[in-house]
């Protein structure tokens, strides 16, 4: 009965954009959800707001605090005098990014110590499993933080998936009407009379005036979107006339260049195609709930690290295939990753759409089954700190 009566404890996350936009992407689909399905107190610092604006237009970047989404969003900057400020129950720190050592000598100064955990990157490796909710004492203070991980087994900590998310991108996906809507938004009246439409959101790629000469002659129509960026510019340089607003035709394919969209938004388009290329780690997740077949790109390391990453992850999500879909499947991925030619592996891919699709469900179950990440999170606070809440 005492712990009932204890308030919900505050949260900080804190975010430091890198050179893309998962950083911020994963943490603030995280603070929406522990608001709105948690209904907790949400405090989500930022770094880097023009990069935040890019998925949330409403962020005024401008502002050094605002409400968005019930979060409250506050701008990190080197200025902040962090002895003023009050450290929160829970503290996330998010994707490598370090809390100043300042406002950490606040956490350790208080009489009930905060619960700080590292919320690291997504990765299938095994070790993962191992290192998942250790504590990990620090040196200079007498403070303790928790790594947590997410993951695609029961011993992680899952991946990021709103209650209702599954159901809504099935229903869109079968609601021929709300797609017409969709794409009429984004000014493609025709999206539909296409054969396959594709959604094609990577980092730079040298082979991919080949993969345009490839769909330009298939045997039947594809409408490819590009989402503003990297890609988008290369794809211009190589389509002579292809602007944002201005499409490209040439033979069966058209391109076209979308708008950086909100994630709501993303996530219909990724529901909306029926082939889904994805890069780095908020996309990929998003893409494995749409639940259509996709390519991963994923971040580039030093020293080839990234494909040992992307391997261990094809285990696992093939790991139920016949070897010939895996096969075909790991050929294309590791040749787009390492730029090669994608004529063949393409052929192959895409001759095997149906029987990839119908894994891609089977997969999307599995990890359903492991429970999604904010909720995971909330479960070891409430472990660690004695948070009751109703989970039914």
């Amino acid at each position: 009965m005492l712990s009932a009566q204890l308030p919900a404890p505050r949260w900080e996350i804190f975010c430091s954009v890198v050179d893309n936009f998962g950083d911020i992407g994963i943490c603030w689909r995280l603070s929406r959800q522990l608001v709105a399905e948690f209904r907790l107190t949400v405090t989500l610092w930022v770094d880097d707001l023009t990069s935040f604006q890019r998925l949330c237009p409403e962020v005024n970047c401008q502002a050094e605090q605002q409400q968005l989404s019930g979060v409250d969003v506050r701008h990190w900057h080197s200025d902040i005098d962090w002895q003023q400020q009050q450290p929160a129950n829970v503290i996330i720190e998010a994707l490598a990014c370090t809390i100043p050592f300042a406002y950490q000598q606040q956490m350790a100064a208080q009489r009930l110590k905060p619960l700080w955990l590292n919320l690291e990157y997504l990765s299938a490796e095994s070790w993962v499993e191992d290192c998942h909710t250790l504590g990990s004492p620090q040196p200079q203070l007498p403070l303790d933080k928790y790594f947590f991980f997410p993951g695609f087994t029961a011993k992680t900590g899952g991946l990021l998936c709103e209650q209702a998310l599954v159901r809504t991108l099935d229903q869109f996906a079968q609601d021929r009407q709300a797609q017409q809507q969709f794409w009429q938004q984004l000014k493609l009246d025709d999206a539909l009379q296409y054969s396959r439409r594709i959604s094609l959101f990577a980092y730079g790629q040298q082979q991919l005036g080949t993969l345009f000469q490839r769909w330009q002659q298939a045997g039947s129509t594809t409408l490819c979107l590009i989402p503003v960026g990297q890609l988008a510019e290369q794809a211009m340089a190589i389509c002579a006339g292809l602007k944002p607003g201005q499409p490209w035709r040439q033979g069966q394919l058209t391109l076209c260049i979308l708008p950086f969209l909100p994630q709501p938004e993303y996530d219909k388009l990724l529901a909306a195609c029926d082939i889904n290329f994805v890069r780095g780690e908020d996309s990929i997740i998003r893409a494995q709930w749409a639940a259509k077949p996709f390519i991963w790109q994923i971040y580039r390391q030093d020293e080839q690290a990234h494909l040992d990453k992307l391997a261990a992850f094809f285990k696992r999500y093939t790991a139920n295939w016949p070897g010939s879909l895996a096969a075909a499947l790991w050929d294309f991925w590791l040749q787009w990753n390492t730029e090669q030619p994608l004529i063949d592996s393409w052929q192959q891919f895409e001759s095997q759409l149906d029987e990839i699709k119908q894994k891609n469900h089977e997969w999307r179950q599995q990890l359903i089954a492991n429970g999604d990440l904010a909720t995971n999170l909330v479960r070891f606070v409430e472990k660690k700190i004695i948070m009751p809440r109703n989970f039914s």
